[in-house]
């Protein structure tokens, strides 16, 4: 590892880290990036090296991003692979919330109704049929699911969708839908539905069971096991 007044450097199987301070300057931060760069001999044999910045806490505009990869470019095998910072807009991090968020409604989703949400839904009561429900993340209903259902609406494969009493007219997680059920079905308490390991259908399965293939999912599955 090489250390400067500003920037350190790390070299990994990947290629190489910049860490940059973010207590200086940022004219002064480009200074340093560009003497480092201009002293680095490379064969010209050699292979592309791709560079990954840490920022820390330091937010930098697109403007300011792209000058950062204008000035690594300039150097013939070096290629930016990624730029990360520890902060992020206020107007982001609200989306980001909004999106993560578990959105709690008690209400009744009868025929002809819809319910769309950004982030999880947590639905105390039925949707019946002809009713529809659809969330970005997962969907959990605390009672009879009868009607539609539509999680990882913005093409998240890994939500899951999980009554009380599973008897939908449709599941569908992302782009996958499912078949529809018997005619004659009476429902199934307290299952869950997810797409299988091979990616092409929504298997269901007891919600007990979903911490084997969803295990991010625990914390909420004791909340919605527990009521």
């Amino acid at each position: 590892m090489a250390s400067n007044k500003w920037i350190t450097i790390k070299g990994t199987r990947d290629g190489l880290t910049l860490f940059m301070n973010d207590q200086c300057a940022w004219n002064e931060l480009l200074e340093e990036l560009e003497e480092i760069l201009s002293t680095k001999h490379m064969a010209a044999d050699e292979p592309l090296i791709t560079v990954k910045i840490e920022l820390g806490n330091r937010y930098v505009t697109n403007q300011q991003e792209q000058t950062l990869r204008e000035v690594i470019r300039k150097h013939n095998k070096l290629v930016v692979d990624k730029i990360a910072s520890n902060v992020i807009l206020k107007e982001e991090a609200l989306q980001w919330k909004e999106e993560t968020d578990v959105n709690l409604h008690n209400k009744i989703i009868r025929s002809g109704q819809v319910l769309e949400i950004n982030g999880d839904l947590l639905l105390v009561g039925d949707v019946n049929p002809g009713g529809k429900i659809v969330a970005t993340g997962n969907i959990f209903v605390m009672g009879n699911l009868r009607g539609i259902a539509h999680a990882g609406a913005d093409g998240n494969r890994d939500a899951v969708i999980a009554a009380a009493h599973m008897a939908p007219s449709q599941l569908r997680i992302a782009e996958v839908i499912s078949r529809s059920p018997d005619a004659d079905s009476e429902g199934v308490p307290m299952e869950c539905g997810f797409i299988d390991s091979k990616g092409e259908q929504i298997v269901m399965d007891r919600i007990s069971t979903i911490a084997r293939s969803r295990p991010d999912l625990n914390a909420f599955e004791r909340r919605v096991m527990n009521g």
